[in-house]
């Protein structure tokens, strides 16, 4: 009875010391839920590894000692049915010069995708539509969905929204963390340029639109978030965003965000990123060697291919030298909780940033998704929330994107 008692105090001060009227789940507990809800992670950065000639899809890797986060084995021990695979681009200068490079970058990992793809076909399919993840994991298999982070590539030619949607980009991030040439975003040092949304990027939002492409707010400025939900036809999504109510960081979402978010019948898809989670604690000399390494290498996007895995050998090596003081589950799951009683329960999902700095204590690579499952059910959410959180929300909003689309292309203007 003792042991119980101390079991169930351990889970009080996991929810932050609310009382829950629940007890701890067991394992067969939270495999059982976990299994039952369909799993999506809605966005990785893992093509980036897809680039390097030492790297497998198909093994297993030590997220400690080898840093990637995600591979098959890993998603199958994490029971993830689906994946958000991003396109990232990293910003560089926006002239013809610029968006050429951007654009023959993405096509690069678009294709780096697709040879991923059909080299594991017997364990991942690449889903296009919301129902396709219905169907590829009744055949066994993980699904494979595409965004694209940042609208960089674009350049100036809407006519590649097109190219991008037919290589299978089912979301575009508008933008990362500088101004583009479509939106301001919430991390330029050199402030906003176009006020939120520019003509230009008004124009993308509408063509998004038309093609069945989520838009995607997370990285936005606060200005174009507005614009965009004003401006868009269809709900939108935040792909990896965390509550600034809980962490006051700019790529988060305050309270009033929120609310605009679910009126728009959007999601947020919450960020496991340790920063973004919570405000990370002082850690001086680990802070001064960061500051070295920027300082030693300079822009990390222009970087030639060889000086970029010296930057991220040395980047990494930081980890051993001082290491992170991260977040935890818990603390993922109380911002959760927060969204929750903000914008409801059908406006919130999870996606992790994985393998572009996401990962918590508890919750450090794919392999350990059902750690957030248990968490929740600690909190006292029941089956029907969870399948939301997981997936629910995000298909729910794609297959509205969908919709729009469909009827925007039967009545055109």
């Amino acid at each position: 009875m003792k042991k119980l008692k101390i079991l169930f105090l351990s889970a009080l001060i996991i929810a932050g010391g609310k009382l829950y009227a629940v007890k701890v789940p067991s394992a067969k507990k939270i495999q059982k839920v976990h299994d039952k809800a369909i799993t999506i992670d809605s966005h990785t950065d893992t093509p980036m590894w897809f680039l390097r000639d030492n790297y497998s899809f198909g093994e297993y890797h030590n997220s400690k000692t080898e840093r990637s986060k995600v591979d098959l084995p890993r998603m199958e021990m994490g029971d993830l049915d689906g994946i958000f695979l991003a396109v990232f681009i990293g910003q560089a200068e926006r002239d013809e010069k610029g968006n050429l490079a951007a654009k023959d970058e993405a096509l690069q990992i678009f294709d780096s995708i697709e040879s991923n793809l059909r080299r594991y076909s017997d364990k991942i399919e690449l889903a296009l539509n919301p129902e396709d993840i219905y169907s590829i994991r009744q055949k066994g298999k993980r699904a494979a969905f595409i965004g694209m982070e940042n609208g960089y590539p674009i350049g100036k030619e809407l006519s590649l929204i097109d190219t991008f949607y037919e290589l299978g980009a089912r979301y575009i991030t508008l933008c990362h963390s500088s101004n583009n040439d479509i939106c301001d975003s919430s991390t330029d040092k050199k402030g906003p340029e176009h006020g939120g949304v520019s003509d230009f990027g008004k124009e993308v939002i509408e063509k998004m639109n038309y093609k069945g492409i989520m838009v995607d707010v997370s990285h936005v400025s606060d200005s174009s978030f507005y614009d965009a939900i004003r401006i868009s036809k269809a709900p939108v999504i935040a792909s990896h965003s965390c509550a600034r109510a809980l962490c006051d960081n700019p790529r988060n979402m305050t309270d009033d965000m929120l609310r605009a978010l679910a009126k728009n019948g959007g999601v947020i898809q919450m960020c496991i990123l340790s920063a973004y989670v919570k405000t990370p604690v002082p850690q001086p000399e680990r802070d001064s060697a960061r500051t070295a390494i920027r300082k030693q290498f300079g822009d990390y996007y222009s970087l030639s291919d060889s000086a970029r895995k010296e930057f991220m050998n040395a980047w990494f090596k930081l980890d051993e030298d001082f290491p992170p003081v991260l977040a935890t589950v818990s603390d993922v799951v109380d911002h959760i909780d927060h969204i929750v009683a903000v914008a409801g329960i059908d406006h919130v999902g999870i996606g992790t940033d994985f393998d572009g700095g996401g990962g918590v204590e508890g919750c450090n690579d794919v392999s350990e998704m059902k750690n957030i499952t248990a968490e929740l059910l600690r909190r006292g959410y029941n089956q029907k929330e969870i399948d939301k959180i997981w997936g629910g929300n995000l298909l729910r909003v794609f297959g509205e994107v969908q919709k729009v689309s469909k009827s925007l292309q039967e009545n055109p203007m």
